[in-house]
């Protein structure tokens, strides 16, 4: 059966261990430090992340909401765009899993989402 979940991209500002918690809990996700992608603009990262298929989860919500504008009126696709604060560990893992739970794929494609 098919993983319901979306795939997930963690940006460089991203607590890197979100990603082992989110595979514990059956999220097929992967980090931008585990792939050797940091110092990269965020323009690139969100093109890898829609190459990957991937919907990316970031705390640099100004950036990838204006990013998602120009997606937008440019009619390019994305996987999603996840965005959050700065919170603590637990609570990210939770609200992360919570949304990735809620959501389908599609559901998630062309929009951002806060959590």
């Amino acid at each position: 059966m098919q993983n319901p979940h979306a795939l997930l991209l963690l940006d460089e500002d991203v607590w890197p261990g979100l990603a082992q918690a989110l595979r514990d809990r059956g999220i097929d996700v992967k980090s931008v430090h585990e792939l050797s992608r940091t110092g990269l603009s965020d323009e690139e990262q969100l093109a890898f992340a829609v190459h990957e298929g991937r919907a990316i989860l970031t705390h640099n919500i100004a950036d990838f909401v204006a990013l998602a504008l120009e997606y937008y009126q440019q009619h390019q696709t994305h996987f999603g765009i996840v965005v959050a604060p700065h919170l603590e560990k637990g609570v990210l893992v939770r609200r992360t899993t919570a949304l990735l739970e809620s959501v389908s794929r599609s559901q998630l494609m062309n929009t951002v989402r806060y959590i």
